[in-house]
């Protein structure tokens, strides 16, 4: 299993980012993917996912209504597309799945909000 996120990167506040992540080395469409988050000093926290047959979405009250997770089965990418960015958003963010009872992790993508 391999997961590489791409799309971080310095944005204002009120600004938008993409991430992407693209996975390899299983069944992309058969899985629910998440992506998470961590602040410096902070735990990293959930905020979203998409199941894999009918994609509904979760999020946490922190994001909801400002990201959107999707999915591209044909191209096996998961994206979070990040809308009206606050400070508050800086954090490496990570793309997870986890497959046969086992969590695997992408490298992390930096996104940093400031003016």
């Amino acid at each position: 299993v391999q997961l590489v996120e791409s799309g971080g990167g310095l944005v204002q506040p009120g600004g938008s980012l993409r991430l992407s992540c693209a996975a390899s080395g299983f069944t992309f469409s058969r899985y629910a993917m998440n992506w998470h988050r961590q602040a410096p000093g902070k735990e990293r926290e959930l905020v979203a996912v998409i199941t894999s047959i009918s994609s509904s979405t979760y999020y946490p009250d922190s994001v909801k209504g400002r990201f959107t997770i999707s999915r591209d089965n044909a191209k096996n990418t998961v994206y979070l597309q990040m809308n009206s960015l606050k400070p508050e958003d800086t954090a490496v963010y990570y793309c997870k799945v986890n497959v046969n009872r086992n969590d695997y992790w992408g490298q992390g993508t930096q996104v940093t909000v400031s003016s």
